[in-house]
Parts: C-alpha cells; sequence; structure tokens
C-alpha cells in the first residue's frame, strides 16, 4: 500500500513520526557504537602496540558479514523487519556487557575483544538488511532522498560526537566505561522499536529462506548496472582508503595529541560528513547525482592522500573534514539510488549483499591497511591508498557510462 505524500519542508522525513522515533534512537545507539569502535581501536593499540593487531579488528569485524551476509539478507525479505531489530538490538546489547564486564574486571584481552567484535559482526549482519529495508515503510517515496540524507546526517553526527566523547571518557573513566555506556545506549532503538506503529511486514508476498531466494538476490543486482557499479565503487573506494584504524598511530606517534587529540580527529571526518549532509538534505532534489556521486569519492581520494602527507594537526583535521565531505557526498547519492530502484520484497537481499560491500570495503581495507604500514608505515600507506582509489574511481567513470551519466530520474 503506497504513502499518500503528506509532508513537506526541507527536513520532511522527521515529520513522519515512525521514522522519526527510529532515527532519534538510532542516534543515541550510534553514538554509543561510535564510542565503542574508537575506544575498541585504542585499547587494542595500548596491549599491542601493533598495527597489524589494528588491521585484524578489521578482519574481525569483516569474517562475519562476508559468511552471514547473504543468509541475513533472505531472513529480512522472509520474516517480520521490527522483529528481527528486536533480536538484533539485544543481543548487541548483551555482547557490549561482555566486554565491560570483562575490561571492568581487568580480565580482558585481545583474544576476548576479537570474538566480541566478530560476534557483534554477526548480531549486526543480521541488523542492517531489515533496518535499511523498513526506511520506505516509513516515508513517502517522494521523501526517500531526504530520509536518507538525514540517516547520513544521524550517523555521521554519531561518528563526531561518539569518538569525541571517547577520547574524554577514556582519559576520565576507563575504556571500560565506554563499553557499559554502548550496551546502555541499544535501549534507545528497542525502545522505539516498541512504540512504533509500523509492523515490520513485508509488502506482497515474503520469500522463503532458501539457496533459491539468495540466488534471486544476486541475479536483481546483476540485472541492474546502476546499483552494482555503485557497490563496485563503495567497496574499492573503501578499502583502499580506509585508514581509520590507523589513527592511533598518527595521533600517538606522528602528530602527538594524546587520547583527546586522537578522538578528535576521530571526528573529524564525521563534522565534514554531518555538514555535507546537511546541506544535501537543505537542497532536496539533487541534479547530475552521477557525477556528482563520482566528484564526491574524488573528494574523498583526495583528501586521504592529503592526510597520509600531513605532519600538522590542522592540515590533519582539515584533510578528514575533507574525506567526511567526500563520503557523504556518494552515501546519500548511492542509497537513494538503490532503494528506488529496488522493490520491497527484494530490499532485505539488495542491502545485505550491499553490506559486503560498504562493510567489507572499510574492514578489509582496515585489515590491509595494518598489513602495509607494518610494512612500509602508517602514512606511505595512507598515500598508497588514496592514489589507488583516485584510479578506480577513474576506470568506473569511464568504464560505466550509465553511471555517469545518471541525472536522478528513477
Amino acid at each position: 500500500m503506497s504513502m499518500p505524500s503528506v509532508k513537506h519542508g526541507r527536513f520532511a522525513a522527521l515529520k513522519y513520526r515512525d521514522f522519526r522515533l527510529l532515527w532519534i534512537a538510532l542516534l543515541i545507539s550510534t553514538i554509543g557504537s561510535q564510542m565503542q569502535f574508537a575506544a575498541i581501536n585504542w585499547h587494542i593499540y595500548i596491549i599491542t602496540h601493533s598495527a597489524i593487531s589494528l588491521g585484524l579488528i578489521g578482519l574481525a569485524r569483516f569474517l562475519p558479514i562476508a559468511i552471514f551476509a547473504l543468509l541475513a539478507g533472505a531472513v529480512a525479505d522472509a520474516h517480520n523487519r521490527r522483529k528481527i531489530l528486536f533480536i538484533t538490538q539485544i543481543t548487541l546489547t548483551i555482547l557490549s556487557f561482555i566486554l565491560a564486564f570483562a575490561t571492568l574486571n581487568n580480565t580482558v584481552n585481545p583474544l576476548i575483544i576479537y570474538i566480541v567484535t566478530s560476534l557483534s559482526a554477526v548480531a549486526v549482519a543480521f541488523d542492517a538488511p531489515p533496518r535499511q529495508a523498513i526506511i520506505p515503510s516509513l516515508v513517502h517515496k517522494d521523501h526517500l532522498a531526504n530520509a536518507m540524507s538525514l540517516n547520513v546526517i544521524m550517523f555521521q553526527m554519531s561518528m563526531v560526537i561518539g569518538p569525541a566523547l571517547s577520547g574524554f571518557v577514556i582519559k576520565q573513566y576507563g575504556v571500560g566505561s565506554i563499553y557499559l555506556i554502548n550496551a546502555i545506549s541499544f535501549l534507545a532503538v528497542i525502545t522505539a522499536l516498541i512504540m512504533m506503529k509500523t509492523s515490520g511486514e513485508i509488502e506482497g508476498k515474503p520469500s522463503k529462506v532458501s539457496f533459491g531466494a539468495i540466488l534471486e538476490g544476486l541475479i536483481f543486482i546483476k540485472s541492474k548496472t546502476i546499483i552494482w557499479s555503485t557497490m563496485v565503487l563503495d567497496f574499492f573506494s573503501t578499502f583502499f582508503s580506509s585508514a581509520n584504524s590507523l589513527l592511533p598511530i598518527f595521533a600517538e606517534t606522528i602528530l602527538h595529541v594524546g587520547p583527546i587529540g586522537f578522538g578528535i580527529l576521530y571526528a573529524a571526518q564525521s563534522i565534514g560528513a554531518v555538514l555535507t549532509g546537511y546541506v544535501m538534505a537543505f537542497i532536496g532534489k539533487i541534479k547530475n547525482q552521477g557525477k556528482l556521486l563520482l566528484l564526491g569519492v574524488f573528494i574523498y581520494a583526495l583528501a586521504t592522500i592529503m592526510f597520509g602527507l600531513s605532519r600538522y594537526v590542522w592540515l590533519s583535521f582539515l584533510a578528514l573534514f575533507l574525506v567526511g565531505a567526500g563520503d557523504s557526498i556518494s552515501t546519500v547519492i548511492r542509497n537513494t539510488i538503490r532503494q528506488l530502484m529496488t522493490p520491497d520484497y527484494i530490499r532485505g537481499r539488495m542491502t545485505s549483499i550491499n553490506m559486503i560491500f560498504f562493510m567489507g570495503g572499510p574492514q578489509l581495507g582496515e585489515f590491509e591497511a595494518g598489513l602495509l604500514a607494518g610494512a612500509i608505515g602508517a602514512p606511505l600507506s595512507v598515500v598508497v591508498g588514496g592514489v589507488a582509489t583516485v584510479i578506480i574511481a577513474g576506470a568506473v567513470a569511464l568504464k560505466v557510462p550509465i553511471l555517469r551519466k545518471y541525472a536522478g530520474e528513477k
């Protein structure tokens, strides 16, 4: 059943009650999660002082997603999406409590951190498809791009607030308190899911969880050049330019700014993304989306090179700010294209396939960056990744003209 287009204004999506509830709850929860992501990187580096150990965090997050993503997408298209979210959010709450308990009792070690990180990634694999697929049920399609811009703002705001808070909290109360805060933050989403009126049921006939259902999703993606090309671009750009895992090294040994400076640098990328997402949400209808998407990736790559070369805190902050701005531009457009061009009955599977690309790229990229940094040093590792991203973006622009010429029509 189509939703009447009755909402107006620059931030129309927030006028839909259920979307607003979920948006606010996810902001709270994602702040906690970003605090934990930053804290885990810092925690591992303080324990091991190893770039390779930092890279293994990315691998621990990626492998469960690679293994379970396709199954998770089929589940999201076969069962009530709201109920799935209940289960995944409760699971993530328990896992964060376990990590907090081990840390506060001084029994934590890298293995425990890797195990909890991997189990959390399994939960995220089953959480992301229904969470993304339910959004078009919460707003009218005319306001989907607005909802996607607001989701980018929400996510990147959390990446500003979370890491910045993380640095202060680590210094004052220790890493264990971060894990406890994150566990409590998941309760916001659980509460929102209880209060929402949207049923979470799938429009049309739900599919069954089977190999055939998974294959149907893969065939659908293959048939949509505009969708799979954005996924490929997403994967390789974030694989080569994902250097967040190396930030502790830059903060400690290159820029010498300590945990508070680490938190501020970690947040810089998100400040750029929030401001850019705000501008895009304010503008509303975006023209020449294909060219703008590619421009966003080029900005992302060139700013990554600037960060790798910088030896000044202010220049590093500016570079990361531009990284976030470029990423925000491409993310809003990619997500809008995918949701508009995918029917509801298969959105979970599309999202799960995309999850392998958009989560796999940065997580494998962190592993690659850690290995390369161990061999040639963190700065050169980051620069090499930025140069590779420029090459990949140029190749996609030349080889996939349908993406380059995409103007925003459905």
